[in-house]
């Protein structure tokens, strides 16, 4: 690789750092670095501001929308829009089921649904997960049976990421109970408005509700809403599930601000008479961290150069990706957490919530909220997306035939 920085992208950078300052309202700014989750409106806010720019879709290909850019500069408006603070967008619209659309999904079905998503119209969800069907994705048991041009579904899925927000929900049903579990899978794309379908949101340990068990009662869903063949679902599944653990579980840009943010809040706190972030052991820790989302960057940056081939790891490197980023995660929220002492420590309300913080105030500097809710909602990072100790064993296979 080389390992000079190529004044065309340099460009790009002062490009999009540019437009951020122009574009992105200063108070959904603030909400994006608090620490506390996006919601609804400015995903979908943020979304439509991309979109007037042509900015939306940046890992789509140009004929459904997207800006021709390198994928070296979609690195860097990911890693900008992260550290300027900008809300994350629908990922399971743009990031997850958008490219399953465009990849296997027929004329129609690209005409009907990426539209709405590439220009922040509509909210999609996932369903995967379910109560027996959590890392063995495979074992799921919510059915869908073929009557005419309708499946009739029926079962349950929990964990739904922003389930309460969703518009549209593609979820994974059996379709066939008589062959290997992989082999009877069907992707099917559904109005959440459709009636039988209920929602039940989940408090999680942070406190918010951006987890959701979806209910399906004789929902009838149209054939026309299966992506490709019926019982092939698993297949295109391998391909989401990929690209969610490839470039969406290591999340390189988001360890680059809790790093940056670390090392803010240690030059604010003080240890003694001196700030924090001058201590040896401090430093000497803080140093080690930064080598470490290096190493994560440096090897995105590696996929980005040279692709995937078994020259750095094939498919395995997705998995060793997200097992890596998301335990980096951990550690640096921690650290964030510890470096604001006794506040940081303190549980605050959302304060994106203005009803929780209605008549109420609270000690502590102003940048405290946020920390402890970032903490515990990265304890589940090493979870969802496909359990770390599952990537294990699919690095182990792939790359040492265990």
């Amino acid at each position: 690789m080389n390992f000079e920085p190529d004044s065309a992208d340099q460009r790009f950078r002062e490009e999009v750092r540019a437009f951020l300052k122009a574009e992105l309202p200063s108070d959904m700014a603030a909400r994006g670095r608090s620490g506390f989750l996006s919601e609804r409106d400015d995903a979908l806010a943020w979304q439509k501001i991309l979109a007037k720019k042509g900015w939306s879709v940046a890992h789509w290909p140009v004929e459904y929308g997207g800006p021709r850019w390198t994928a070296r500069q979609r690195y860097i408006f990911d890693e900008e829009c992260y550290l300027a603070g900008a809300p994350v967008t629908n990922i399971g619209g743009i990031g997850l089921v958008g490219p399953v659309i465009y990849t296997f999904g027929s004329p129609e079905q690209k005409e009907r649904f990426l539209p709405g998503i590439r220009d922040g119209n509509t909210f999609w969800v996932q369903g995967f997960s379910e109560p027996s069907a959590g890392s063995d994705l495979a074992a799921l048991r919510t059915s869908a049976v073929r009557d005419g041009d309708d499946y009739i579904v029926n079962g349950q899925k929990i964990w739904t990421s922003h389930g309460k927000f969703g518009d549209w929900n593609f979820l994974l049903v059996r379709t066939d109970t008589t062959v290997k579990k992989q082999a009877g899978i069907s992707f099917l794309l559904l109005d959440i408005k459709t009636p039988g379908v209920t929602v039940r949101p989940i408090q999680s340990l942070e406190g918010s509700h951006h987890l959701a068990e979806v209910f399906y009662d004789n929902v009838r869903v149209p054939v026309a809403n299966r992506i490709g063949e019926e019982n092939k679902g698993w297949d295109y599944t391998k391909f989401l599930l990929f690209n969610e653990r490839a470039f969406y579980g290591a999340e390189a840009p988001a360890l680059k601000r809790y790093l940056q943010k670390i090392k803010h809040l240690s030059s604010l706190e003080r240890a003694g008479s001196e700030p924090l972030i001058r201590r040896p052991t401090f430093a000497t820790r803080l140093a080690e961290m930064e080598i470490e989302v290096a190493a994560i960057d440096m090897t995105v940056s590696r996929v980005i150069a040279h692709g995937l081939d078994d020259r750095n790891g094939g498919a395995a490197v997705g998995s060793i990706l997200k097992a890596r980023g998301t335990e980096l995660a951990q550690r640096l929220t921690d650290m964030l957490v510890e470096v604001a002492g006794d506040y940081g420590a303190y549980y605050y309300p959302d304060t994106n919530d203005e009803a929780s913080l209605r008549n109420q105030s609270f000690a502590g500097p102003e940048y405290a909220p946020g920390l402890m809710a970032e903490l515990v909602y990265r304890r589940a990072a090493s979870i969802y997306g496909g359990a770390n100790e599952v990537q294990r064993n699919i690095v182990a296979k792939m790359l040492f035939g265990f």
